[in-house]
C-alpha cells in the first residue's frame, strides 16, 4: 500500500470550517496528500466574522509539532494564524529546522477585517518566519502591513513582491486579487530572477471565505508531491480559481469556497437550508 505525501499545516481553527486548519485539511484531502494539523489557536467564527480568538501555549505547538514531523515525518509545512510574536518565533525555528518546503500565508487579517495577528508580531515574521520560507504568498494588505507598500494596480505588484522578497523567503506569490479591477484576478510570483504572472478569470461570486489558506496549503501539497515552485503555484491557482467559482452560501455572510469542487458530486446551488 502506498503512503500519499504527507503536509501539515501550522494555523488556527476556524469553527465555521471555511478557512485555518479546517480549510487547509479539506484542500489536502482534495489534492490526494495526507494532511496533518498543528492548532495554533481556536477561534469562534462563521460567515459574519471572528467573535473571539484564543491562541494556545508555545508549549502545545511545539509538541504537536515534534509529535507529528518525528513520527510520521512531512514533506511540505504550511503556515497560516500565528497570533503572536512567542508563536512566531517558534513556529519559524521549528520549519527552519525542517528540511522541506515551507509556505508561508502571513495572516494578518480575516476576511471580515478581524485582526488575526498581533501589531508586536510583525517584526518577527519579517525577521524570523519570512526567511524560512520557501514561499510566502501575502495578500495586498498583508504587504503593506509586512512592507509598507501600498498596491494600487498591476503595475505595482513588482514593486510589491521585491519588498517582501527583501526579507528572505526564496519565493514570493503577490495575490492581486484584492485590486478588485478588470476581468482577470493577476498574481504575481518571483524570486528576484524570474517572473510568473498568474492570470485567471475573476468570478462575481462573493462567496470567497478561505482562499487564502486554500491557496497556500494547495501550494504545499504540490510541493509536496515533488513539482517545481512555479508548477506548484500554477496548479494551487486554478484549484482554487475552481473553488471560488464553485463557492456557497453558509449563514448571513461571506460563504466558503467549495474545496471539493474537483471531486464531482452533485452541484451546490442557492442557499442551504438552516
Amino acid at each position: 500500500m502506498s503512503v500519499p505525501p504527507r503536509v501539515l499545516t501550522v494555523a488556527g481553527s476556524d469553527s465555521g470550517g471555511g478557512a485555518g486548519i479546517q480549510a487547509d485539511l479539506k484542500t489536502m484531502l482534495a489534492l490526494g496528500v495526507h494532511g496533518m494539523s498543528v492548532v495554533t489557536a481556536v477561534t469562534a467564527q462563521n460567515s459574519l466574522g471572528v467573535q473571539g480568538a484564543w491562541e494556545l501555549p508555545v508549549q502545545a505547538v511545539r509538541a504537536q509539532y515534534r509529535s507529528v514531523v518525528d513520527d510520521i515525518g512531512v514533506q511540505a509545512v504550511k503556515t497560516g494564524m500565528l497570533s503572536s510574536a512567542e508563536l512566531v518565533e517558534a513556529v519559524a525555528e521549528l520549519i527552519a529546522g525542517t528540511d522541506v518546503p515551507a509556505v508561508v500565508d502571513p495572516v494578518g487579517v480575516s476576511k471580515h477585517g478581524d485582526p488575526l495577528l498581533a501589531a508586536s508580531a510583525l517584526d518577527s515574521v519579517r525577521t524570523k518566519l519570512l526567511p524560512a520560507a520557501t514561499v510566502a504568498t501575502p495578500n495586498l494588505d498583508e504587504v503593506a502591513q509586512l512592507a509598507g507598500v501600498r498596491v494600487a494596480s498591476e503595475a505595482d505588484l513588482r514593486e510589491a513582491a521585491a519588498a517582501v522578497l527583501a526579507y528572505g523567503p526564496r519565493w514570493v506569490l503577490v495575490k492581486g486579487g484584492h485590486l478588485g479591477a478588470g476581468s482577470e484576478a493577476v498574481d504575481l510570483l518571483t524570486d528576484g530572477a524570474e517572473e510568473h504572472w498568474l492570470r485567471a478569470p475573476r468570478h462575481g461570486n462573493r462567496h470567497t471565505h478561505g482562499t487564502g489558506c486554500t491557496l497556500a496549503s494547495a501550494i504545499a501539497s504540490q510541493l509536496a508531491k515533488g513539482q517545481p515552485v512555479p508548477e506548484a503555484v500554477t496548479a494551487a491557482k486554478e484549484y482554487v480559481t475552481g473553488a471560488i467559482a464553485a463557492g456557497f452560501a453558509l449563514g448571513g455572510g461571506i460563504g466558503p469556497v467549495d474545496h471539493g469542487w474537483a471531486l464531482g458530486g452533485a452541484p451546490r446551488r442557492g442557499t442551504p437550508p438552516a
